[in-house]
């Protein structure tokens, strides 16, 4: 059976997919967030490092940032912050200095990923605050996601190399 506290897990972590669709329909990494207070999204934010010229428009920082101009506060105390993927160094930081109680994430992220898969940032006993966190909630939709962009991006690739070597050279006659 299951838990009320899943349940909302599930809910919140389908609006993250939703957000991840945003990023997906800008040709950008698909990874979607949203923040919750109080049973309320009060941040939503997609990936947008490419289409935003902005190494730091994650979609947690995204969240992030609208949650705070909504309360007007940039400390978020109590709230928790739901994302497809778990986060990397940068965002780990900003949800430590956001005061996010709780992390929920969908999917690991073996490369880059430093809640749980490379350093556990969040566990640190030096950190000023500490966060709940909670993976693999909706864990296979939020990875086939990042799978799929991956995926058609390399045969979008393939397809513009074969092209590029079908087409006639127009230096020979």
């Amino acid at each position: 059976m299951v838990d009320k506290q899943q349940q909302l897990d599930e809910r919140w972590m389908d609006e993250a997919l939703l957000m991840a669709m945003q990023a997906d329909a800008l040709d950008e990494v698909p990874v979607g967030a949203v923040v919750v207070l109080d049973g309320e999204i009060i941040g939503r934010g997609w990936n947008r490092p490419i289409s935003g010229h902005d190494p730091t428009a994650h979609a947690e920082i995204m969240a992030l940032r609208e949650a705070a101009a909504a309360i007007g506060n940039y400390r978020l105390v109590g709230a928790d912050l739901y994302v497809t993927i778990e986060p990397c160094t940068m965002c780990a930081g900003a949800i430590v200095h956001g005061r996010i109680r709780r992390l929920v994430f969908g999917a690991t992220e073996p490369k880059s990923g430093a809640v749980v898969s490379n350093g556990q940032l969040l566990q640190q006993a030096w950190l000023n605050h500490g966060v709940a966190v909670e993976g693999g909630i909706r864990a296979e939709e939020c990875s086939a996601c990042i799978s799929d962009f991956f995926r058609r991006r390399r045969e979008h690739k393939r397809a513009l190399k074969l092209a590029h070597n079908s087409a006639p050279d127009a230096t020979q006659d």
